[in-house]
Parts: C-alpha cells; structure tokens; sequence
C-alpha cells in the first residue's frame, strides 16, 4: 500500500458518463445532485456502462432529429427512457445466451473457481467461507439461471465473504485501505452529493479487500464493465 493511489476505478464508471453525456451534449454542463443519484441507481442496479452509454446515444441521437432539436437537453434524466430499454435489450440478449461478451454458467464456474484458488491466502474464516460459497456458485451454476435474482443473490455471497476477509484483517490494515480510499475519493468530494459517495467508498473498500486476496467482484456487472463503450 506503498505510494499515493491511483483515481478509483469505481468512480470511473461515474466519471464516464458524465463525460459521455457532456460530449455528446455539446456544451459544458455540470450534472446535479438529482443526475448523479440517477447514474447510482443504474451503477447499484448493475447496468454495465457500455449499456448506459447505449441508452445515452440513442436518447440524445433521437433529439438530434426530433421536432425539439432546437431545446437544450438539461437534465441526464432526459435519457432515461431510452437507458431503460438498452439495459431491456442487454437483459433478454443475456438471458438467451446471446451476449458474446458474458456466459452467466460460466461466469458463475469462474467465481467459483477463483474462491477455490484463494485458498491459503485468506485467514481462516475467510477460507471457510470461500469454500461454502464455491460450491453454492457450481451448484447455482447447473441450474437455469434467473438474471433477475442472480444480482441480489451474487452481492448477498460478496457480503459474506467481504465480511469474513474483514474479520480475518487486523484494525492497522484496514484503517490504512480506508484511508487509501478517503485520498482516491478526494477529487469527487465537492462535485458528489454524500449518498453517492458513501456508496463509491463502500464499493472501494469492497474491492480494495478482495484484490489484497486475488479475489474479484462477485458480480456480472464487473465482468461486463470494461467492455466496448458506445460508438
């Protein structure tokens, strides 16, 4: 933990759009309180960015040719609609196995195989814990796989485990990974409501203590994030 830390990988999913959505605007434009609690909603529902930013071009394309050209787009929540139906799309491609960048059976084997590794690098009840939630993964892995309840499920798994790993740290580690974070956050801090914050730093500190062990995020959206943005 030796150095100052880099920008925080999970305020770049927000950092992105906001980008995305000025470009394509036209104009500067600083997103409010209300605009950064929608991109929140679309980051904790676990839509992939390269989906948001779908649903941005198509909203901001369709203004372009409509009748209301000629208003300014004020507020992000102006793309929600079309948000909403990229992340529909990317759902039923999912579900059908049509999404050459995510296989859910696959991604839950990996999961599972990753927990497997781990072992002797966590503590104790860290590596218990790990073990329990392998075998949930495979098992939920042979059986049809309902998106809709995968998302909740995987976090609940991630919690366990996160908490585990936490016990297993000692106080000095952790104080010095929250302060980390705190400094990595810095940037964000005047220009984020506090909500949205709180919520970069607990998935900051999430990471932070499953990279210590060669972990990943148990979650599809972190497989499907860092694919292709929108054209």
């Amino acid at each position: 933990m030796n150095g100052p830390p880099g920008p925080d990988p999970e305020a770049a999913y927000y950092q992105a759009v906001e980008e995305y959505f000025v470009s394509r605007r036209g104009d500067p434009l600083i997103l409010s309180n209300a605009d950064w609690h929608l991109v929140r909603k679309w980051r904790t529902a676990g839509l992939p960015l390269r989906v948001v930013l779908r649903g941005i071009r198509d909203a901001l394309d369709a203004h372009a040719h409509g009748w209301s050209r000629d208003r300014k787009v004020r507020s992000l929540s102006y793309c929600t609609q079309e948000v909403e139906a990229a992340r529909e799309r990317w759902e039923r491609a999912l579900s059908l196995g049509r999404d050459p960048g995510l296989d859910v059976s696959a991604a839950l084997e990996g999961f599972a195989d990753d927990l497997e590794r781990a072992k002797g690098t966590t503590g104790p009840r860290a590596s218990k814990t790990a073990a329990v939630l392998a075998a949930a993964l495979r098992a939920r892995g042979r059986r049809e796989v309902r998106l809709d309840e995968l998302t909740g499920w995987l976090s609940g798994l991630e919690d366990r485990l996160v908490e585990a790993i936490r016990d297993d740290a000692g106080p000095a580690q952790l104080a010095a990974m929250e302060a980390e974070v705190e400094q990595s956050l810095e940037p964000y801090r005047e220009r984020m409501p506090p909500r949205v914050l709180e919520q970069l730093r607990q998935e900051s500190i999430t990471r932070r203590l499953l990279e210590a062990h060669g972990l990943p995020r148990l979650s599809l959206f972190h497989l499907a994030s860092g694919e292709e943005k929108a054209e």
